[in-house]
């Protein structure tokens, strides 16, 4: 007989309650409070912070059909457990389509993208599509996943990344808030992985700092102070030598 996980023999009804009645113990109410400092929705929101999101996360382990119960209660903290206790390799592209529907908010939408969808086998199958979405948060997570990607996945070519900057330059001229920025982000990020990338992002932001319209205009010449910096230049050349002593 085949050794069962411990996610596969987990009481997984009970797992739901006890985490819903953890959250709840958890709770603050400047937690709740505070969350509309930072443009995250609180009407359904205990107040528990992300450092005590993650530590509960560490003691539940990895379970899939704990993370779908997770989200499916549409209480802001457990849609983020649901982020640190989902196991990657189960993850289907239906599902990130069907998340990426519900996401409200920036917080977490970029959570899910970070801690979950990029490190998944369909996250590059995702981002074109998801690029041309008309709800915000959900062409957010085009560039929120592609900026994800750009850090985390360690074996992906330049050529994927390069295909990310022409959906860059293409969403720049959306205004909206929380597009804009992860556009920008996006953008940073890929420009961070290596020189050859560094040299094709700085392209794309100078084009965008030189439109007459404000919002490429403030993604290209915010990119540029960074990407063009002295710093990121240093790290970049760090990585270059790391390179090429491999053997």
């Amino acid at each position: 007989m085949a050794k069962r996980t411990a996610a596969a023999v987990r009481p997984i009804e009970g797992d739901l309650r006890s985490a819903l009645d953890w959250l709840k113990t958890h709770a603050t109410q400047a937690t709740l409070e505070g969350m509309a400092r930072y443009a995250i929705p609180s009407e359904r929101a205990f107040g528990v912070s992300m450092k005590n999101v993650q530590a509960l996360a560490k003691r539940l382990g990895r379970s899939h059909e704990l993370a779908a119960d997770l989200w499916e209660t549409g209480w802001y903290e457990a849609r983020l457990l649901a982020c640190y206790v989902d196991e990657p390799e189960r993850v289907t592209a239906r599902q990130m389509d069907q998340w990426c529907r519900d996401f409200d908010s920036w917080a977490i939408c970029d959570t899910v993208c970070f801690a979950l969808f990029d490190r998944t086998s369909h996250a590059w199958s995702k981002v074109e599509p998801w690029s041309r979405r008309r709800e915000e948060f959900a062409k957010r997570a085009a560039f929120a996943l592609l900026w994800g990607l750009s850090v985390h996945d360690r074996g992906a070519g330049d050529a994927r990344f390069l295909e990310g900057l022409e959906l860059v330059e293409h969403a720049a001229d959306d205004e909206r808030n929380f597009v804009k920025k992860s556009v920008n982000m996006a953008l940073r990020a890929i420009g961070k992985r290596n020189a050859t990338l560094n040299a094709a992002a700085l392209k794309v932001a100078k084009r965008l700092a030189a439109s007459p319209d404000a919002t490429p205009r403030w993604i290209g010449k915010d990119a540029i102070r960074e990407l063009g910096s002295p710093a990121v230049a240093k790290r970049l050349a760090r990585k270059t030598t790391r390179a090429e002593s491999r053997p």
